[in-house]
């Protein structure tokens, strides 16, 4: 797809401006692949999180939540094939001493300088550490590269505490880590970044009857991203080849979005058998049968990060109004970071700062995601809400005071009207 670097430049920008994200060690010249995110990137991102995990773990009956650590023992990812498997192929340039993966690079001229590339050679992308006072093998550690195998090694204990039955899911958010090549396009490609997994397990499949859970997650996942704004018409699935699909997985799809740098991937559903399991050492006893066999496992991983990009990306608009360009993020309201801003129409008529205060603490009261705004005129107030993605501000006047009615202004189509006070939580509730 057609790169729009202008577009992804207006991003960046406008989400450091407003307070959405921010580059890591910023002040000490930066860190590659490391992104900090400010109160209104928190705000957006915990409201895709909660929404992911309400429709996939408190709206289901057979979906467990977990919080696994992050650092793990290093016979974790032995045992999952991480420690042999989890690589890219890496080549550097002999003249600029820059490093690329070598499935991103046409030719063999670094895109840079045009200098020759060295040989190939094999790069693991996990984050090695160590652990307590002495530093020998036995210390060596390792930060997760996916949050997956949390889940796998917690599975006994899940069974133990709740006995499940199949087929059921574990779920978590969290971080992981890639010591990625080449850290790029933003959100996109980070060093750190964060995953909402499930590893669903279901019986060992007879006649292929694994295709069956495999295509219902595809469907909720789709459902689940027409809430944050994704139609099917602007998602396209993708299936994995058998040459690029991870070492544990029997059929991956992954669902991919035109972020402004061209096609990318913005999660995956992959079918990875018992592959974890078998490997951990963990079966599953079914004591209406007396069985013991391992389960097999549908996984439908989520990038937040790249979510929060994509979302970014869905909702930026610029509208020509002649002698200027209106810029605003079409946020839905059910994940934007601020549902509504409350202004007094001047900041220097006590009466209308007090009533509007006073509108504005009752209020949130009940819906705690609004703000009250009386910097600059209240045209530079409707634009600072538009690229937050604020989808309505409300202004408090005389008319106020006179007949208990406030100015509701649409983000999106800027038309305005009145409203009684006591209709506001109705009007900005989702």
């Amino acid at each position: 797809m057609k790169k729009e670097e202008n577009k992804l430049e207006k991003i960046v920008s406008l989400a450091k401006r407003r307070g959405f994200a921010y580059q890591g060690s910023e002040i000490y010249g930066g860190l590659s692949g490391m992104w900090d995110y400010g109160p209104f990137g928190v705000a957006l991102k915990n409201n895709i999180k909660n929404l992911w995990w309400k429709t996939f773990v408190d709206e289901r009956e057979n979906i467990y939540g977990l919080d696994a650590a992050i650092i793990m023992n290093s016979k974790v990812l032995e045992a999952s094939g991480h420690l042999k498997n989890f690589t890219e192929t890496l080549v550097e340039c002999d003249k600029c001493k820059k490093q690329f993966r070598a499935d991103h690079i046409e030719g063999y001229k670094c895109p840079d300088c045009g200098g020759e590339l060295e040989k190939e050679k094999q790069f693991n992308e996990m984050f090695e550490t160590s652990i307590g006072a002495s530093k020998d093998s036995s210390s060596v550690v390792y930060l997760r590269p996916e949050t997956a195998q949390g889940i796998f090694t917690n599975f006994k204990n899940i069974i133990d505490s709740f006995h499940p039955r199949l087929p059921f899911g574990i779920a978590q958010i969290g971080k992981a880590f890639r010591n990625e090549i080449n850290a790029r396009d933003f959100l996109f490609r980070a060093r750190e970044f964060e995953q909402m997994e499930i590893e669903f397990f279901i019986n060992p499949p007879v006649n292929d009857e694994w295709k069956k859970y495999f295509e219902d997650w595809r469907k909720l996942i789709l459902k689940w991203l027409n809430k944050i704004g994704f139609t099917k018409d602007i998602i396209y699935e993708s299936e994995v080849s058998d040459k690029d699909r991870a070492h544990y997985s029997k059929k991956t799809i992954d669902f991919e979005y035109d972020f402004p740098f061209g096609r990318g991937e913005l999660l995956g559903l992959a079918y990875r058998t018992d592959y974890d399991l078998k490997n951990h050492k963990l079966d599953y006893f079914d004591d209406k049968t007396g069985e013991r066999f391992i389960p097999h496992v549908i996984e439908p991983s989520f990038g937040v990060d790249r979510m929060v990009f994509a979302v970014l990306s869905q909702a930026y608009t610029e509208d020509n109004l002649g002698d200027e360009v209106r810029t605003y993020l079409k946020l839905p309201a059910n994940i934007a970071p601020i549902k509504a801003a409350f202004f007094p129409l001047l900041k220097n008529k006590i009466e209308l700062v007090k009533k509007a205060r006073k509108i504005f603490e009752m209020i949130k009261k009940e819906i705690p995601h609004i703000l009250f705004d009386d910097n600059g005129n209240i045209g530079k107030r409707y634009r600072r809400q538009d690229e937050i993605g604020t989808p309505h501000c409300i202004t408090i006047d005389f008319d106020t005071m006179q007949d208990g009615s406030v100015t509701l202004r649409d983000r999106d189509t800027g038309k305005q009207k009145r409203i009684k006070i006591e209709e506001i939580i109705s009007y900005i509730s989702v």
